[in-house]
């Protein structure tokens, strides 16, 4: 059981440090807020990793993704949400006070924004039915509960770690201009990841 816990431990590290949108978007918004309205939005990446990581281990969404409809609305939905919050991203005006945060969103609007990047983002999803989906076939019981439980836990700290970096680094940047070039990077990420998806149509 301790094998299969330092397996899915060291494979969720693998795959979730590479710098993508779902994780430009968590420091971005840690860097240009308040710690304390972040905690959502790692509470809500979180949440939506967990999900999609008992789908892939309990062999659901292998099913679902075997219709290729399914896999065609995911990429133009995913697509067309990336470069929407790529455009929100780039115009955002950093908010060096941490008051309200850039762009002055909500709470319930910064939730729906990284339950969107989480669920519509391809590559997430993929990655996750593809590597840890299939490496939890070999396992069952205790064993596949260790498996999943690790890849779980590495999900839910990284996704705090990245928030309090964020803000680390941007409660050294008291003129914002270090943010608003993040937002920017976050921009080009989000919007490079669309164009990728629709070429794969």
């Amino acid at each position: 059981m301790i094998s299969a816990f330092i397996h899915g431990f060291i494979l969720a590290i693998g795959l979730i440090i590479p710098l993508g949108v779902q994780n430009f978007f968590v420091f971005s918004q840690g860097a240009s807020r308040r710690f304390g309205r972040t905690v959502p939005i790692s509470v809500t990446a979180g949440i939506c990793d967990t999900l999609l990581i008992l789908l892939a281990v309990s062999g659901v969404s292998v099913v679902v993704l075997n219709f290729v409809w399914m896999k065609t609305v995911l990429v133009v939905l995913g697509s067309l949400f990336l470069l929407y919050m790529g455009y929100m991203s780039w115009k955002a005006k950093p908010d060096t006070n941490k008051k309200d945060g850039h762009a002055g969103a909500t709470t319930a609007k910064l939730v729906s924004y990284t339950m969107m990047i989480s669920i519509l983002n391809p590559h997430a999803i993929l990655d996750t039915i593809g590597v840890i989906g299939t490496s939890s076939i070999q396992y069952a019981g205790y064993e596949k509960v260790a498996f999943t439980g690790a890849c779980v836990a590495v999900s839910w700290m990284w996704f705090f770690f990245l928030a309090a970096l964020g803000h680390f680094v941007g409660s050294k940047d008291p003129t914002g201009k270090l943010v608003g070039a993040l937002n920017k990077l976050s921009a080009i990420v989000m919007w490079a990841a669309a164009v990728y998806l629709v070429k794969t149509l």
